[in-house]
């Protein structure tokens, strides 16, 4: 090859006269003055360790092939760990609608040109608005834990209160994106999540202390449905209740497939929703199927301004009888005013919002009502078998929906022992608590939902029969 330049198969800019015109366009010399402005002691020396390029697309599928390869998927075995990332059945024409060519890009180009994705959107936050009781929903993004902080902050701007109250019991990795979100860059330095605590023998909130700590700092009360631990909060309206007395607002945390079964938090009087809709006909994706999404009343209009995510509503066009979908109030955002936005977001998640619009109008009324009573009957036969093992009980409420607490302290083996001895069953245990919630002991969040049936989950109980014994 000698001094001849590489030209790499699949990035067209690194042809050399690309690249040269390029930089004659832009007045540069050379790509290094591209990133003169990074510091050197940021810079990366050395060589990456990486293959060489592959310009055979044959053997580039090879390779990556063998990367994939190397994990075990939950295709391969049984799975019942939830914790946030729940396996649920994704019917094939979600998938087939999404793959198509006008869908697949989750970026959104403008109301002229991305009429198919802006309707779908629409048609997706009304769907979801009615599924929660709620007027107005915002475009979702990233998961639950940011959306979750992204509320936080809309409460401070609306209430001009600095401080909001969360359950001690919140999810662990969701809490570090709410106060990654709350720093004293986002909020006022004196800002701080604050805990109230849960009872540790139904899981549900603790009303006496949530109650003594609510004083008139608080911006807002959080509380989710079902809890990360599974159970189902049966307190919302009475949170709400305690929330509004001191001029809080009440936000929810909800998982939306649970909506065919238990009330919506519009009902029970909350101000904002926020959660995740992966389980709305999404895969896993190794944790990347996730995209949170934000609810509100629309009676004040504070709500729809401050909210930082896009809002897709139907507007009449200059021709009359003529409506057209486009983004409502859009100088809200960074779209809008970039770094004057509210907040700074981005379309991560464009997709799914497509994925969840199909999967709930393929699964209508009826539909979720069938998936939450069956994953609520499969769950509680999953824990029926599995506290019937020798050792082995339920934790917390009998209360709860797909999720649930396995305590193994008294078998005298580590969830980690377990989990290990499980994987030679072809089972993925549940999530590990003993560190989270030392005070559980030896505990796991087991998830089982439709996606198994009464064989899976005597398979389960046999399994950990055996690895406990």
């Amino acid at each position: 090859m000698g001094d001849t330049p590489f030209v790499h198969p699949y990035i067209p800019n690194s042809v050399p006269a690309t690249k040269q015109t390029m930089l004659d366009e832009l007045g540069l010399s050379s790509v290094e003055e591209i990133y003169a402005e990074i510091p050197e002691r940021l810079r990366f020396k050395g060589t990456l360790d990486i293959p060489s390029a592959i310009r055979s697309e044959r053997e580039l599928r090879k390779h990556v092939q063998g990367l994939l390869d190397k994990n075990t998927s939950a295709v391969d075995f049984m799975n019942f760990c939830g914790a946030g990332c729940w396996q649920h059945h994704v019917p094939a024409v979600v998938d087939e609608i999404i793959n198509r060519a006008e869908f697949v890009s989750a970026y959104c180009g403008g109301d002229y040109s991305d009429l198919g994705k802006y309707l779908t959107r629409f048609e997706f936050n009304s769907m979801l608005g009615e599924l929660l009781d709620f007027d107005a929903v915002a475009n979702p993004i990233y998961d639950w834990g940011d959306v979750a902080g992204r509320s936080f902050r809309m409460a401070r701007r609306i209430t001009g209160r600095d401080k909001v109250l969360a359950p001690a019991h919140v999810s662990p990795m969701r809490l570090m994106e709410m106060r990654t979100l709350c720093q004293p860059e986002a909020m006022p330095t004196s800002t701080k999540i604050r805990f109230y605590e849960w009872d540790r023998e139904s899981g549900m909130v603790d009303l006496e202390d949530l109650e003594a700590k609510l004083d008139d700092s608080i911006a807002a009360v959080y509380w989710e449905n079902p809890t990360y631990l599974g159970t189902i909060e049966a307190q919302g309206a009475e949170i709400a209740r305690l929330a509004h007395e001191h001029g809080a607002l009440a936000i929810a945390g909800v998982d939306p497939i649970t909506l065919g079964v238990l009330a919506p938090p519009g009902s029970l009087g909350a101000d904002i929703a926020c959660g995740d809709i992966q389980p709305l006909g999404m895969h896993m994706h190794a944790g990347g199927g996730c995209s949170g999404f934000i609810a509100f009343r629309d009676e004040d209009p504070a709500f729809a301004q401050e909210c930082p995510l896009e809002l897709y509503t139907v507007m009449e066009t200059k021709t009359p009888g003529q409506y057209a979908v486009g983004e409502a109030m859009a100088e809200r955002t960074s779209y809008g005013s970039r770094d004057q936005g509210k907040d700074w977001v981005g379309t991560a998640s464009g997709l799914w919002t497509i994925a969840a619009a199909v999967y709930m109008a393929l699964m209508g009324p009826q539909g979720f009502k069938e998936v939450g009573e069956t994953c609520i009957a499969r769950s509680h036969y999953a824990a029926r078998l599995l506290g019937e093992i020798p050792g082995v009980r339920i934790r917390l409420s009998p209360s709860f929906f797909k999720e649930f607490v396995v305590d193994f302290s008294e078998t005298g083996k580590t969830v980690a022992e377990i989990n290990e001895k499980l994987l030679g069953h072809e089972i993925f245990g549940g999530k590990d608590l003993s560190s989270e919630f030392p005070e559980l002991g030896q505990s796991a969040l087991y998830c089982v939902t439709e996606y198994y049936d009464q064989a899976d989950i005597e398979k389960l109980a046999s399994a950990v029969k055996e690895v406990t014994a």
